[in-house]
């Protein structure tokens, strides 16, 4: 890339991150074949090839090259190198240097990873100029000197006589908020999405999402988040390549020692020593025994462990990334979308766990056209951010616009509320956002939470029953549903029309049907036209009856209840006696029916409807008798058609509606 295909975010990054971006196709060209985690090369680039000149460029590589010919050991040329530094004396390296404090000897001790040593001596004044080396250790440029006069048993003869860090060894969060605010949202967007190495034009705003979805566990403490899809899309790379912070644990063997305390030698797992724990290749993962599903359960849950007598605080996030063994269209038809997962962890007490199923099917095969040839943050820069970041919560963020819709359960307010805090984080670190981008995050994590649940409802259908999701805009009162764009529309048409329970619903009184709760013949209103937020009529309240009702007589039929809460309270419909002429009970009763023959049509409303009101103490509520049809019945002008489908009523596009009814009737 010559100077001329700077684009204009190129030169945004330059001019408010000078030193803190990098161009990404020079990493990709430095690291085949080397085998050093990208955040090292980016460091050698920014040193060498900071320049736009492409015979600049092209010395600068030819230097990265043979610094890491020369500088960087591979683990199995550790020995070689040991003997090497013995004969010269001194040698310049690159490796990953953890330093601790040893009370019996009274000193620190620095192992080097890939040079094989845990007693490598380093003076006090290094270990106390860069903290970091204390807490988990930080890749570096070491000057390694041999000292003779140690040779000698028990003794080392490794010194460290300089230390440059690689990774970040100062964060300057204000600085970098103050930086965000130069860039649009959507510039914020594309260049976190070249930060991750993929070119931001390549994808639409769902793709850049997807992408950016990966990046959560990393900004948003104790966040457990799941993808299966196809091989080659990339699901793996940001915990394996681009974060300090992650640890990528490919198939084997997983222990409890592993994850969370050594008994033997009290030394933490992994769990409490990294920010995102990630399981790669799930599907041939084995868990030593029980133990530890349960114990990785109780954490996903708890954010702690209990090992021994104490209970361990970690905040690691669980990612579990895979390949699925067929389309996800057949999985979800024939089975679910956790089937590749080991038995052992399909469990639905497990699963519920997880705040988010990332759709890997939707990413495309990683291709040349997919990669960036711009700049994007250094990503050692851009971890170190968001790991700052992760002290802070934005899981209130969105409070102020809208309000999550009665069918969440605590954990699905719990997800979606954590992964709208992710983005939030990582796109608004400024804590400025519109109406409309909290919209599109949270219908994000609506849907990434509601995946969960459906599979969930058909491992175990009568502990996760709900799984229509809505939330609910706090300045109109519009409740609006998400959907999952995967989930089938067409199911057996047998466990749609059940006329037996419809039968038995007809036949309970109204306390009895609220005790029993929302089924898929039976629906909570709160009111008919009312909307509580602005006192006046709501077109979409209105709507919302019709639906329910066309939904009940295109499939099995069912009752309305109209006057209560979808959490089993009554909460009466006087409000809507208002609004239709202060006529009572009969006045109210006279607006639905007529609202009903105009939208469904008299015949279907006079032969399958039955409308009457009970007084309660609480108040007024309207029950709705629905028989079901014996021909398809359709909604307004444009003839929409719904149908009731577990506990809440969908919209069929025409394909599904010729189908169901094919099926139906």
């Amino acid at each position: 890339m010559t100077e001329h295909e700077h684009d204009r975010l190129d030169e945004l990054a330059n001019r408010f991150l000078p030193g803190r971006v990098v161009r990404k196709d020079l990493v990709r060209q430095v690291k085949v074949g080397a085998s050093v985690p990208v955040y090292v090369l980016e460091f050698l680039l920014g040193k060498y090839c900071a320049s736009s000149d492409p015979f600049e460029i092209e010395a600068g590589l030819t230097v990265v090259n043979q610094v890491l010919a020369d500088n960087y050991i591979r683990p199995d040329e550790s020995e070689q190198a040991k003997a090497e530094l013995k004969k010269k004396g001194k040698h310049r390296l690159i490796d990953k240097v953890d330093v601790r404090f040893v009370e019996s000897d009274k000193k620190f001790w620095a192992t080097l990873a890939n040079f094989g040593s845990k007693f490598v001596n380093i003076p006090e004044e290094t270990v106390y100029k860069y903290e970091r080396l204390l807490g988990g250790g930080a890749w570096s440029q070491i000057d390694l000197v041999y000292n003779d006069l140690d040779d000698k048993a028990q003794k080392t003869p490794f010194y460290i006589a300089g230390l440059k860090p690689i990774q970040v060894a100062a964060f300057d969060l204000p600085a970098y908020v103050e930086a965000r605010q130069e860039f649009s949202r959507d510039d914020w967007l594309d260049l976190v999405v070249r930060t991750i190495g993929l070119e931001p034009t390549e994808y639409d705003l769902r793709g850049k999402l997807l992408a950016l979805t990966r990046l959560i566990p990393m900004v948003e403490r104790n966040y457990n988040l799941i993808e299966l899809g196809p091989w080659g899309t990339g699901k793996s790379f940001v915990y394996r390549e681009s974060n300090p912070n992650a640890i990528l644990i490919s198939g084997g063997k997983v222990t409890v020692p592993q994850l969370f305390v050594n008994m033997s030698s009290g030394r933490v797992g992994l769990l409490g020593t990294w920010d995102v724990v990630a399981f790669d290749e799930v599907a041939g993962l084995q868990m030593g025994d029980s133990t530890v599903v349960n114990m990785l359960k109780d954490f996903m849950e708890s954010g702690s462990f209990a090992r021994g007598k104490e209970e361990i605080p970690a905040e690691a996030s669980v990612v579990f990334v895979g390949n699925t063994s067929k389309p996800h269209e057949e999985l979800v038809r024939t089975a679910h979308l956790f089937a590749d997962l080991p038995p052992q962890m399909i469990d639905p007490a497990f699963l519920d766990r997880l705040h988010y199923y990332l759709p890997g099917w939707e990413a495309p095969k990683l291709e040349a056209r997919l990669f960036t040839g711009h700049f994007g943050f250094v990503s050692d820069y851009f971890a170190e951010a968001m790991r700052q970041l992760r002290k802070n919560s934005q899981v209130r963020a969105i409070d102020a616009d809208f309000s999550l819709g009665s069918h969440l359960s605590a954990r699905d307010e719990r997800a979606v509320r954590k992964t709208v805090s992710g983005f939030v984080k990582i796109l608004h670190p400024h804590g400025e956002w519109s109406h409309g981008d909290l919209r599109e995050y949270l219908e994000f994590a609506m849907e990434g939470r509601r995946r969960v649940k459906e599979q969930l409802k058909k491992l175990a259908a009568h502990d996760y029953a709900k799984t229509a999701f809505s939330y609910v805009e706090n300045d109109t009162g519009r409740e609006i549903w998400v959907e999952v764009p995967e989930q089938p529309e067409i199911l057996d048409v047998a466990e749609l029309v059940d006329e037996r329970d419809a039968a038995e619903s007809s036949g309970l009184s109204i306390a009895e049907l609220i005790a029993a709760g929302e089924s898929k013949t039976v629906e909570f209103k709160r009111t008919a036209r009312y909307n509580e937020y602005t006192g006046a009529v709501d077109k979409n309240l209105e709507r919302g009856i019709v639906k329910s009702v066309a939904g009940f007589m295109n499939a099995a039929g069912g009752v309305l209840l109209v006057g209560v809460h979808d959490e089993q309270h009554i909460t009466g419909i006087e409000p809507d006696y208002e609004l239709t002429g202060n006529n009572g009970r009969d006045g109210f009763e006279n607006w639905l029916i007529t609202k009903l023959e105009k939208d469904l049509g008299k015949t279907p409303t006079a032969s399958l409807v039955d409308v009457t009101v009970e007084q309660f103490d609480d108040g007024d509520v309207c029950r709705v008798e629905v028989k079901p049809s014996n021909q398809p019945v359709y909604v307004g002008n444009n003839a929409e058609f719904f149908v009731r489908m577990g506990n809440s009523t969908r919209p069929y596009n025409t394909r599904d509606a010729m189908d169901y009814i094919r099926s139906r009737w």
